[in-house]
């Protein structure tokens, strides 16, 4: 495992099970019980056999934390991630400025939930790796590229793991 520092989680799409660990471990973590809804990790099934996690990949320029009117977002400066504070309104400008799409308002509080890496020990991680599966993994943020982690939208990740998993004609899915 990586040792903590400015790291990033990167994503193996044709690994994930759509067991949703990540899911119930993100949100007791967080929310103190088990709800999916109120993750700050979500797995999307866009079609049978596809499931895409969808989290924060710690951007470098930060478009949620430079859209914030309320300036309720910041950077944790040891991990890198993106921190949400008290001052959040819930204007959804975080959402709209993310490149995926990736922050998503709570179920009742109306707060962006962003991952925060869970202080640089992400839970999800391990979740995910205990399980076996080995789709989520951390990465120093310097190899960035080379695990391909950039913010997508959750449909067009799970075209590119359609057409891999079922070739071509899964381009429909």
């Amino acid at each position: 495992m990586v040792s903590a520092g400015r790291i990033l989680i990167a994503v193996d799409y044709l690994k994930c099970s759509g067991c949703r660990r990540c899911e119930v471990i993100c949100s007791i973590r967080h929310e103190g019980r088990i709800w999916p809804e109120a993750s700050r990790i979500r797995v999307f099934m866009p079609t049978p056999g596809v499931e895409v996690p969808h989290l924060c990949i710690q951007c470098d320029e930060h478009p949620c934390v430079e859209a914030c009117p309320a300036e309720a977002l910041s950077v944790d400066e040891r991990t890198g991630a993106i921190i949400v504070g008290g001052e959040c309104t819930g204007c959804g400008s975080c959402v709209d400025a993310c490149p995926g799409s990736i922050p998503h308002l709570h179920p009742t509080t109306r707060r962006a939930l962003i991952c925060d890496l869970c202080g640089g020990e992400p839970l999800c991680v391990k979740a995910c790796s205990e399980g076996g599966w080995n789709a989520l993994r951390i990465i120093p943020r310097e190899e960035r590229e080379k695990h391909g982690a950039h913010p997508r939208k959750p449909m067009e990740i799970a075209r590119e793991t359609a057409e891999k998993l079922f070739g071509e004609n899964a381009e429909n899915c």
